[in-house]
């Protein structure tokens, strides 16, 4: 699948749409989810154009791809999750229910989360 630059998240890296940023650095972008899940529901996107997880491990430079998880690591410290825990989600293709064409993360916490499905 080729990456649609107009998509919701592309467009608020890019700073079109407006959004609670929580973190930013060379790598990645974070804030805030506008349907929250859980107490703490964040989103961290890569800077760059990648569709999914796979396309992102399959294609992004180690550079980004290190730095990209590096930066999750540090906004988990920064919400302050590290200590009773929380979860990383990232949904790939229909049958995941990823919603927006743009690889991204999902970072839970702020209460027990109970099983991962039910």
């Amino acid at each position: 699948m080729a990456y649609d630059s107009t998509n919701i998240f592309a467009k608020i890296l890019r700073g079109e749409i407006p959004c609670k940023k929580v973190y930013e650095d060379a790598f990645a972008f974070a804030f805030e989810d506008i349907h929250p899940d859980a107490p703490v529901h964040v989103l961290v996107i890569p800077k760059g154009e990648y569709v999914s997880f796979s396309d992102f491990a399959t294609n992004a430079p180690k550079e980004l791809a290190l730095g990209f998880f590096a930066s999750i690591q540090k906004i988990v410290v920064q919400l302050g999750l590290e200590a009773k825990g929380y979860r990383l989600i990232s949904n790939h293709g229909p049958d995941a229910s990823q919603s927006v064409p743009h690889f991204h993360v999902h970072i839970l916490g702020g209460k027990a989360l109970g099983r991962l499905l039910p």
